[in-house]
């Protein structure tokens, strides 16, 4: 890609980060809470977010068959890039919320455990998946859903983000790579 192309990329990244709105001590006192909802409000604004997730795959990771999107917030984003992108797109749900067959993998959470599941017929072993959410913060959601692409056999080829927040070192637990579109500390 061209200087000029990297350039334009990033200002057009910076301008989608302009939209997203922090609130103080929410939803308790102590937490800053970034809200990425007034992105959605503007369908231009949308558009760009969902075409610089496009733009980085079809650069970097060509061979891209599936996008999965993790509940809920990930399928904000994920469906429109694989209609995009002319691939699949496939839901990770919460246990017990998909028919038929599914795959499941269990991890633990700071105060329990969680379940996340695909259906068994939505993949094939050895294709090439990007994975999708809205959030990364201590990285547990996302580790698990690549955990559970390997269980079905896939093979990640990267984990897209709209919103990292980079003091949670969620990162580190992440085997595969990822892209933050606004890494926020």
């Amino acid at each position: 890609m061209c200087p000029a192309a990297v350039l334009d990329r990033e200002s057009r990244r910076r301008s989608i980060a302009d939209k997203v709105k922090s609130y103080p001590d929410f939803p308790k006192p102590g937490i800053l809470f970034r809200d990425m909802f007034p992105l959605l409000r503007n369908p231009t604004d949308y558009r760009e977010c969902i075409n610089l997730f496009v733009e980085e795959i079809r650069e970097k990771y060509p061979s891209t068959e599936v996008v999965v999107g993790i509940e809920s917030r990930g399928f904000l984003f994920a469906p429109l890039m694989a209609q995009q992108l002319n691939v699949a797109f496939i839901p990770i749900r919460k246990a017990g919320k998909l028919p038929g067959q599914t795959i499941s993998y269990s991890y633990a959470l700071e105060y329990g455990n969680d379940t996340i599941e695909i259906t068994r017929e939505s993949i094939e072993a050895g294709q090439h998946v990007v994975v999708v959410d809205d959030l990364l913060a201590t990285g547990g959601t996302l580790s698990a859903s690549i955990e559970l692409m390997n269980k079905a056999g896939a093979s990640v080829e990267c984990c897209m983000v709209l919103l990292e927040l980079c003091d949670l070192k969620g990162r580190k637990k992440i085997k595969s790579p990822v892209y933050s579109m606004i890494p926020l500390n």
